[in-house]
């Protein structure tokens, strides 16, 4: 397996394209937006600068890493030859299920087609493709080039085959893989979901201020990054969508959206990518320091 297929160049996706180009595969970027693409290498590349400041890796190997990177507007173009196409695109279900039906048209039959979704169903992605054996789930953890974990999801139909491909070329990306069944979240989004929405309940309820909470969880629980911190790194709008895929799939109270979750989604404050969510991002205090500090 050599030639790999990303789509969607934000956060998740330009991680994962820069992983796997850091370990030598041909990655093939793909994105509607030329200038998402651009913004995307660009992160790229500022990402590869920090590890050749931190000695990581040398001048030669960032230039290698992106040579190896390839970009296209065009999803037929994208997927030629791939061996592997890992989407990353919104977490929308129907714009993920568009996406794996258009993919099992274009694709070689031979492709694996693996989703970085944090909740949606494996198994009901794989049922718009005519080859639910070849379709799996890979969810990376952010910041991609950092952090060990991925999350391989086996859909109802994905074979052992599949799974062990996966599990090795994880294994290959010098990551950590942990097979985990098909149900709402997984097991990452299942357990960290719950435990952001109480800590902003927390903080709707008057219990404690923003700070005072995260310190709380960072102080006395070991967390490198509070709940409040973390939810704004993720994405509001992602962390609100993941707790309804939870709330829809399980029917159960205890994973309803805390209305203040919902008020600051509508109004627009979703963390560290629109600049203000539970903390303000300022101009001084750019996403990448909040990386730093997670990655720490």
């Amino acid at each position: 397996m050599t030639n790999i297929t990303v789509i969607g160049a934000g956060t998740m996706g330009n991680g994962i394209a820069h992983t796997f180009a850091q370990f030598g595969y041909q990655v093939h970027l793909v994105d509607i937006s030329e200038d998402a693409l651009k913004k995307g290498l660009g992160t790229i590349e500022k990402n590869l600068d920090r590890m050749v400041k931190k000695e990581s890796i040398t001048e030669t190997d960032k230039k290698q890493t992106l040579a190896n990177i390839k970009t296209h507007t065009s999803l037929e173009e994208g997927v030629k030859g791939a061996d592997l196409v890992v989407e990353a695109a919104t977490e929308n279900e129907d714009l993920k299920l568009k996406i794996f039906s258009q993919l099992d048209k274009l694709c070689d039959e031979s492709t694996i087609l693996a989703t970085n979704t944090s909740s949606i169903s494996i198994t009901r992605i794989a049922s718009v493709t005519e080859r639910p054996e070849k379709v799996i789930g890979m969810h990376f953890m952010n910041p991609v080039p950092i952090m060990k974990l991925v999350e391989v999801i086996k859909g109802y139909s994905t074979s052992e085959e599949v799974l062990n491909t996966i599990l090795e070329l994880s294994e290959k990306l010098k990551k950590v893989p942990v097979t985990v069944n098909d149900y709402p979240g997984f097991v990452a989004n299942r357990i960290l979901m719950p435990m952001i929405n109480e800590s902003i309940e927390s903080l709707y309820n008057g219990v404690a201020g923003v700070k005072e909470i995260d310190t709380v969880m960072k102080l006395g629980m070991a967390h490198p990054m509070g709940p409040l911190q973390l939810a704004d790194f993720i994405g509001l709008d992602v962390c609100l969508s993941i707790l309804q895929v939870l709330y829809d799939g399980f029917k159960n109270p205890k994973y309803a959206p805390c209305p203040l979750l919902v008020n600051m989604v509508t109004a627009g404050k979703l963390g560290v990518k629109s600049g203000e969510g539970f903390y303000d991002y300022s101009e001084s205090r750019k996403a990448e320091k909040v990386a730093d500090s997670f990655s720490a």
